[in-house]
C-alpha cells in the first residue's frame, strides 16, 4: 500500500533523522537520499531498515505519494528514494593508512574527506573531537556514497591512531612532499607495520597546538594563499603519499 499520510511513523522517523545528531546518536541510524546514494549501499552490501520511493517511480522500495516524500527530504528538489541504515563505527582505527580529522564541523568536509578516501585507498577516517557527524545528511550526500565503503572510527586522542603521525600546519618548516621524500619509499599495501595517519584540522582554527607537538612529523601544504579546507587538504595529502610518492596499489 502507498504511503499517503505524512504522520507515517517511517517518514517520521525521517525526518528526525535528518533533522538531530542527538536522534541518529540514539537510534543508530540515518537516511541516504536518492538514487545514486542508494545505488552505492547496494553494491557495498548495506541492506536498508527502511526503504521508500516515490509512487509511480518504478523504483523499489515502499511507495509514498510524491509530496510527502519531498516533504521528508533534505534535498531542495525533493527525491524519489531514501532509505534508512544502520550507522556502522568500526571499533579502532586501522591502517596502513587512516586520516584523522580533528574539529572539522562543517559536515560538507566530512563527506568530501570520505570521498577522498575511497579514492586513494585509506584505510579509515578517524573523527575527532568537534567534529561533524558523518552520517548527517550533509555529509552523506557530500561522500558520494563514500561513507557506504569508507570505515569511520571516533577517537578521543591521537594516542588512538596507528603508526606514524604525520600533523598538516600551514606554519610548519617543511613540504609535505619533502617529508614524504624523506621518510623513505614505503609501500603501504605490503609494509603495514610502517602505518600512517595523516592529521588534519580546521581552516581557520587548525589543529590545536598540544596535538601539532605530539604528533611524529609536521608538515605543509604550500599554497599561494594561507591555507586549504580541510577536505581539500587530505585530498592533496593522500594523493602526495599514496601515488607520488609511495606508488598506491603497485
Amino acid at each position: 500500500m502507498t504511503i499517503t499520510s505524512a504522520h507515517n511513523e517511517k517518514l517520521k522517523e525521517i525526518r528526525k533523522l535528518n533533522a538531530r545528531r542527538r536522534e541518529r546518536e540514539r537510534a543508530g541510524r540515518f537516511v541516504a537520499e536518492g538514487e545514486d546514494l542508494l545505488a552505492a549501499a547496494d553494491a557495498a552490501g548495506w541492506h536498508p531498515v527502511t526503504r521508500l520511493c516515490s509512487e509511480g517511480s518504478g523504483l523499489p522500495g515502499e511507495a509514498v505519494v510524491p509530496e510527502l516524500l519531498a516533504g521528508a527530504s533534505e534535498l531542495g528538489s525533493g527525491t524519489r528514494a531514501m532509505a534508512v541504515y544502520e550507522v556502522r563505527w568500526v571499533p579502532a582505527a586501522v591502517g596502513p593508512l587512516c586520516v584523522y580529522l580533528h574539529g572539522v564541523s562543517d559536515p560538507g568536509n566530512v563527506g568530501t574527506v570520505l570521498r577522498g578516501a575511497q579514492a586513494f585507498g585509506a584505510s579509515c577516517v578517524a573523527l575527532g573531537p568537534g567534529s561533524a557527524d558523518p552520517y548527517g545528511p550533509k555529509a552523506v550526500r557530500a561522500s558520494m556514497g563514500s561513507i557506504f565503503n569508507v570505515p569511520v572510527v571516533a577517537v578521543e586522542s591521537v594516542a588512538e591512531l596507528p603508526g606514524v603521525t604525520v600533523a598538516l600546519a600551514a606554519d610548519a618548516d617543511i613540504a609535505l612532499g619533502e617529508l614524504w621524500t624523506s621518510m623513505g619509499s614505503i609501500d603501504l599495501w605490503r609494509d603495514k607495520e610502517r602505518a600512517i595517519t595523516v592529521l588534519i584540522g580546521a581552516e581557520r582554527e587548525g589543529l590545536p597546538q598540544e596535538i601539532v607537538a605530539a604528533a611524529d612529523h609536521v608538515a605543509q601544504i604550500p599554497t599561494a594563499i594561507h591555507s586549504l579546507n580541510a577536505a581539500m587538504a587530505a585530498t592533496v595529502a593522500l594523493y602526495e603519499l599514496t601515488t607520488r610518492h609511495l606508488g598506491a596499489g603497485t
